[in-house]
């Protein structure tokens, strides 16, 4: 899970002859928080009104929902709602693509969740998911309405659970079977559950005991919402199960605020202004690999010093970064954390997650590694 900027006040071309499906104003913005941290990790803009069961329609709401979170001018990742059968149509995907693109937003800082039956054979369908990785988008699969083998194969970032099993779950066995089923497969494939809709302290206690990491819902959060605003994460209890090894990584891992790394300092500083709780940002090039490293406090230090801001503010922000410190996604946590002790200098620097071609997944802060992993071995 990756975030990119969106860039504000950045172009935002009108659809050819197509009217925006709802005033912005009237789209709210539903963070999605990581139960760990106890951060927001991602936006799911939604747009009101029934969904238009048709291809164009279907993306027309997308390009609404990335241009309300684009206005809100936050780098957090953005979650995408598409029907699995808009997929086979080419000409709306990539006027979608097109509009991305136009607002900033890269493909590592999109989340495109998938729902509904594919309406393709199964081969099309991985095929074409295969297309949006390979572009690098992060996929989210509502893994109850597809094959389990398919889901496995897929190996999404995220799984979403069934809004029924967010709400049922603490009372009905069988719902808390389901949640469980997701999370360990999750953990096979390098990913997270996210549970939609959550409304109570009930629910969220026992899905964050089952394991599910990231959760959305009125109780997390106002309608009002904004990026930037606080969220609120009850204290639970964890009673999580985990392989011989220890959790993998990827179980902390947490999306990277990425830029380009021709990004200026000055649009660097900006990020962190913007979000207090940006520790890092990664500067990747053009195929999403890690180049550099920003790291919060020694950067702002930097900028603070005599004639700082003069002499960094309009150069690349390269020049004030490290080299990025990487851990492939498969490795264990506790591996992860052996290797951050490597460098005297930076031993609570983001460790940087990729992927199997070097592209980066996220970020795992090293904080988050000792507090879990100490909790383990309690």
């Amino acid at each position: 899970m990756t975030a990119f900027a969106a860039a504000p006040g950045g172009p935002q071309p009108a659809f050819a002859g197509r009217p925006d499906a709802s005033s912005p104003e009237h789209v709210t913005l539903h963070p999605i928080v990581d139960l760990e941290a106890g951060t927001v990790v991602a936006v799911a803009p939604a747009v009101p009104g029934a969904r238009i069961p048709d291809p164009d329609g279907e993306v027309d709401r997308a390009i609404q929902a990335a241009r309300a979170l684009s206005r809100a001018e936050t780098l957090l990742p953005l979650q995408l709602l598409l029907r699995m059968s808009t997929l086979a149509y080419d000409r709306p995907m990539e006027r979608l693509h097109r509009t991305l693109a136009d607002l900033g937003r890269r493909p590592g800082g999109v989340i495109v969740s998938l729902t509904g039956d594919p309406g393709m054979p199964l081969d099309e369908a991985a095929a074409r998911l295969g297309g949006l990785r390979s572009a690098g988008y992060l996929l989210a699969l509502e893994a109850g309405d597809l094959p389990t083998r398919f889901v496995a194969d897929m190996a999404p970032t995220v799984l979403i659970l069934d809004s029924a099993v967010t709400r049922r779950a603490a009372t009905d066995p069988r719902r808390a079977a389901i949640a469980e089923a997701f999370v360990a497969l999750g953990r096979r494939i390098g990913g997270h559950v996210l549970a939609p809709g959550v409304a109570s302290d009930d629910q969220l206690t026992h899905l964050r005991g089952r394991g599910v990491r990231l959760a959305q819902g009125p109780l997390l959060a106002p309608r009002d919402w904004r990026p930037g605003m606080p969220v609120t994460v009850p204290v639970g209890s964890r009673d999580l199960e985990r392989d011989r090894l220890g959790p993998r990584v990827t179980e902390f891992m947490m999306p990277a605020t990425v830029m380009p790394d021709t990004a200026t300092a000055e649009e660097v500083l900006s990020v962190f202004n913007a979000d207090p709780g940006t520790s890092s940002v990664v500067l990747v090039d053009r195929t999403e690999r890690p180049r550099h490293t920003v790291d919060r406090t020694r950067f702002l230090l930097r900028l603070a010093g005599a004639y700082g801001h003069a002499l960094h503010a309009h150069k690349p922000a390269a020049r004030l970064a490290d080299p990025p410190r990487s851990v492939p996604r498969t490795v264990p946590a506790i591996a992860a954390l052996r290797a951050a002790g490597d460098d005297a200098e930076r031993v609570y620097d983001d460790l940087v997650v990729i992927d199997e071609i070097g592209r980066c997944l996220g970020v795992a802060r090293v904080g988050d590694l000792i507090r879990s992993l100490s909790a383990l071995d309690h």
